[in-house]
């Protein structure tokens, strides 16, 4: 019986969702996530790299992205940083962190 979507494939969905939502697409280009684990909880490191259209839509975007909500189904974002972001004329290209720890 599958469990679903993993949570790297949940988060990828979620920020394409959510970036559509906010009228700034966005597409990933790359995604690669290590587990990960406390002596509480237990989850994954996520690190991706998006492309979008750069502009005013998508710097709105990326300022709300740490306190936004995201709902993934068996876990929660614990925490999202944007750690790079690099524009190139009309196309801007972001790297991100993200944190997802499994729901007990």
């Amino acid at each position: 019986m599958s469990r679903g979507p993993d949570a790297a494939t949940q988060l990828e969905r979620a920020l394409v969702a959510t970036a559509q939502s906010a009228g700034c697409p966005i597409a990933i280009a790359t995604s690669d996530w290590t587990r990960w684990a406390s002596a509480t909880f237990t989850g994954a490191r996520h690190t991706l790299t998006l492309t979008a259209a750069a502009g005013p839509m998508l710097d709105q975007w990326l300022a709300g992205l740490s306190e936004a909500e995201f709902r993934l189904r068996n876990y929660l974002v614990a925490d999202l940083t944007v750690t790079r972001l690099i524009r190139d004329g009309a196309v801007a290209t972001v790297a991100l962190e993200a944190l997802t720890v499994e729901e007990r």
